[in-house]
């Protein structure tokens, strides 16, 4: 298989005003805490923030192209939104393997975290690569 208890594997990505509009237009997703100063304003945020599964893409990308790769499928994930991301910060996301079990089931830990080394996202992940 290939895979080993320990790997691991990131990517980094700035979230800038642009992708986070072509995410609403795709989603449909257009909350005011997304886009409008004056509204994110009045929020716990004070500004507009990114979309959280959008900065999530981060981590289900990693698990299509590299880890497990292709061919995995994406059989549950327990994801933990722990701190918002606004517009041009720059996030890393980060995967590592801390088991596999006797169906070849693949479980990654998964972080996301900010320029500032806070983490913004977190949770564990049950893959399986055919």
């Amino acid at each position: 298989m290939g895979i080993e208890v320990g790997q691991q594997v990131k990517v980094s990505r700035i979230f800038d005003a642009a992708t986070v509009r072509a995410y609403a237009e795709l989603t449909g997703d257009f909350n005011p805490v997304h886009f409008d100063a004056g509204y994110a304003a009045d929020t716990i945020f004070g500004k507009p923030i990114v979309h959280g599964p959008l900065v999530l893409t981060l981590i289900t990308t990693l698990f299509a192209n590299e880890l497990p790769g292709p061919g995995s499928v994406y059989l549950s994930h327990d994801v933990k939104y722990q701190l918002p991301v606004f517009y041009d910060d720059e996030i890393t996301a980060i995967l590592t393997v801390t088991a596999i079990n006797e169906k070849q089931h693949v479980f990654i830990e998964t972080l996301a975290i900010n320029q500032n080394g806070q983490t913004v996202i977190s949770g564990m992940a049950r893959l399986k690569k055919y």
